[in-house]
């Protein structure tokens, strides 16, 4: 087993716990004072690409890319020479050839395509406590850096004044809040989702949200995430509100409305309830069953007036992988989200997250081979957005360079979230009298943000360029946590753009498999990746013996 480094003092980071292969910390505390990279990237986006200290300092890099099957085990390619995807207007002069003028702005959908500044997109924020809290930073910042954000399942059947009747609902005011505070801010770039699972498909979610924003939503049927294979669950610390939960269909753990088990709870032994949602599929027994089903759902969407339509799968077998490319294609969806298990979640049962399902690397290295066979058929694949586990610039370039040209833009879970988290703690630091409500965990600054300033435009790197786009006025309505999002997209996109530029590509469409090299022969064997000696060696004994 890898055990990855908990301290990087080149970066001058540190995780908590056990360290994941993303760089982030196993558990990710909304209230933690610092400091792991996505952490402090939060604080002081593109700075964090660059080790402490220069003037001090030499520093060399610890590689443990040798070792296992993993993202950590590919390594990226660099050339000596050439410049591909020269944009509109550029030259291959070297005065233009430089990694600011990387484009790594991506497209994707069928028809009416979706344009986004950088290649990320947020992982479903649904019915947690934690993505109502934190809402406004992850919204507003996401509208303000152009990426593409996720309502989850279950937000209308959770929220107490949401109404519903006679199975449809009528009211919906978190849900209308979540959508309304993105399109505030969005300028073309991006696009906000909205998930449905079984419980959101009876209450009539579609139809609510067509009638109420028409085209301006992208819907989402969900199969599964990388974290769990059985449906979402939270916890609840009320009998009261578990009973209502129970009312409106939920699946509530243990039952509240046992006399045991308001006893229990009564007596303070049993504390919180479990609620859960329901599998779905369970009627149908093959292949086809799935696909005439899937092609109703979608035409149903369809006559509603859904003019764009995603699917979120998980760390599902090879079949339901081949099911999720095939049907989508057939079915002619916008986006193919593909969530391998390594990733995140705000509530899963522990074990099921360590034990259940295909990792994200051989499960993506099955994407690619699997939607070349259907684009040697002919078949249009969808674009596809790859999940579980991504929190850095590497992986992006990575995960889009081994599905290329199928992957447009890589989905990321909890690490975006990190930014609306210390934007809130910050706010709340400063101010006690907001604290409450903007969900602020700390009562004071801690040294890890003091070590930058005492005022926000000072802790925060970003704040003049948020200021610049939004003016100065607007800037007292924006989420502390929407400019440590702007801070955070920064590093990822300037990061990327150096990746790129070493790798002499200047646009998304340029990058492919060849830009890759496995560190090991076993993440050759399993990817279909030249081992870092084999890569161009044919090129190299040319040169040699010509």
């Amino acid at each position: 087993m890898i055990e990855w480094p908990k301290k990087n003092d080149a970066l001058n980071t540190v995780n908590r716990g056990v360290a994941c292969e993303s760089g982030l910390c196993t558990l990710c505390d909304s209230a933690c004072k610092g400091k792991c990279e996505t952490w402090l990237a939060s604080l002081r986006g593109r700075e964090l690409l660059y080790p402490r200290d220069f003037g001090r300092i030499t520093s060399g890099s610890s590689n443990v890319t040798s070792i296992g099957v993993g993202y950590h085990a590919l390594r990226i390619q660099g050339y000596a020479y050439g410049a591909h995807g020269i944009v509109e207007g550029g030259s291959r002069d070297p005065d233009f050839c430089k990694f600011p003028n990387v484009d790594v702005g991506a497209t994707f959908g069928k028809e009416i395509k979706v344009k986004t500044r950088l290649p990320i997109m947020t992982g479903a924020l649904g019915s947690t406590r934690i993505a109502e809290k934190y809402w406004d930073g992850f919204a507003v910042g996401a509208a303000l850096c152009g990426f593409p954000i996720v309502i989850g399942e279950n937000v209308v059947g959770v929220d107490r004044a949401s109404e519903i009747n006679n199975g449809r609902i009528t009211k919906a005011p978190e849900l209308e809040r979540r959508i309304d505070k993105f399109l505030r801010y969005f300028d073309g770039y991006g696009a906000i989702f909205v998930q449905m699972n079984v419980e959101d498909t009876r209450n009539g979610v579609a139809e609510y949200i067509i009638d109420k924003y028409g085209d301006q939503v992208i819907i989402e049927l969900k199969w599964g995430q990388g974290a769990k294979d059985i449906g979402g669950e939270i916890q609840v610390k009320s009998v009261e509100y578990a009973k209502f939960l129970k009312t409106r269909g939920y699946i509530v753990d243990p039952d509240p409305d046992s006399i045991e088990a308001q006893e229990s709870f009564a007596r303070g032994a049993l504390k919180t309830f479990a609620r859960h949602s329901r599998l779905g599929a369970t009627n149908l027994n093959s292949p086809a069953e799935v696909q005439d089903s899937f092609m109703k759902s979608i035409e149903g969407l369809r006559a509603l007036g859904y003019k764009r339509i995603s699917l979120k799968t998980g760390a599902y077998g090879m079949e339901a992988l081949a099911m999720s490319l095939r049907y989508s294609a057939d079915a002619e969806l916008d986006l193919l989200t593909i969530d391998g298990a390594g990733g995140g979640t705000g509530m899963s049962p522990w074990n099921m997250m360590q034990n259940w399902g295909v990792p994200s690397l051989p499960l993506h290295a099955k994407t690619y081979e699997y939607a070349k066979i259907l684009d040697e058929k002919g078949i249009r694949v969808p674009d596809i957005s790859l999940a579980g586990g991504f929190a850095r610039e590497d992986h992006l370039f990575k995960a889009l360079a081994l599905c290329a040209p199928y992957a447009k833009i890589i989905c990321m879970g909890r690490a975006p979230m990190i930014p609306g988290f210390v934007g809130a703690n910050i706010t709340g630091a400063l101010d006690h009298e907001v604290r409450v409500a903007v969900n602020g965990c700390w009562d004071k600054l801690p040294q890890s943000v003091l070590e930058y300033g005492t005022k926000p435009e000072e802790i925060l790197i970003g704040w003049e360029d948020v200021q610049k786009k939004v003016g100065r006025n607007e800037m007292k309505a924006i989420p502390l946590g929407a400019v440590a999002m702007w801070n955070y997209a920064d590093k990822l996109s300037c990061g990327l753009q150096q990746f790129m530029a070493g790798a002499r590509k200047f646009k998304l469409a340029e990058l492919d498999r060849s830009d890759l090299m496995a560190a090991n022969r076993e993440t050759a064997l399993e990817t279909g990746i030249s081992y870092m000696s084999d890569a161009q060696n044919e090129s190299a004994l040319s040169i040699l013996k010509d």
